[in-house]
């Protein structure tokens, strides 16, 4: 019986040095996929917004909705700057000049994001439409991104201003 123990010992081992063993052959596959941008880079802003009422020489003010920069270019380095612009002056009736509203009477202010993916991106400062301003910015960062903010609107009416229903356009782009 001792012989027959001894052989089952050896066969064993043998067995185990088999299975540590590297395979005899090996295949490998290179798997390659793509990543594809979806939209590139869009903004998206409410068609009509109101503001409070005001008397000459006072202010209308009121949130616009909620603004939103989606940037999808999935790219490195994806930087972007949204402004904003009073496209329109405010105007009422024939739109002489005591029926309109210039931008230098109407302050933007971004106020802080309401929704954010990727940061950072950064607010700009309040400030007046009588030329563009920024509202918000990506100054660095990877991959895709987006940010929404809820402005705030102030009209400063001119106490030479009529009454009447005034209404202009506000411009948001993005680059």
């Amino acid at each position: 019986m001792r012989v027959r123990d001894a052989v089952v010992i050896p066969v064993a081992t043998v067995g185990a040095v088999m299975a540590l063993s590297a395979p005899a052959t090996a295949a490998d596959t290179v798997t390659t996929f793509t990543v594809t941008a979806t939209t590139g880079l869009a903004i998206t802003a409410p068609a009509t917004a109101s503001l409070s009422t005001a008397t000459p020489g006072g202010s209308a003010t009121g949130q616009l909705g909620t603004v939103t920069v989606s940037d999808q270019r999935s790219q490195l380095g994806t930087t972007w700057i949204a402004t904003v612009s009073l496209s329109s002056a405010f105007k009422t009736g024939g739109g002489t000049a005591a029926e309109t509203i210039s931008g230098s009477n109407v302050t933007y202010t971004p106020g802080s994001t309401t929704a954010e993916t990727n940061q950072p991106h950064t607010a700009g400062n309040a400030g007046s439409l009588a030329s563009p301003i920024t509202a918000f910015s990506r100054a660095s960062g990877d991959g895709a991104n987006s940010v929404s903010w809820n402005p705030t609107l102030t009209v400063n009416v001119p106490a030479g201003n009529v009454s009447g229903s005034y209404s202009g356009t506000i411009t948001h782009s993005v680059a």
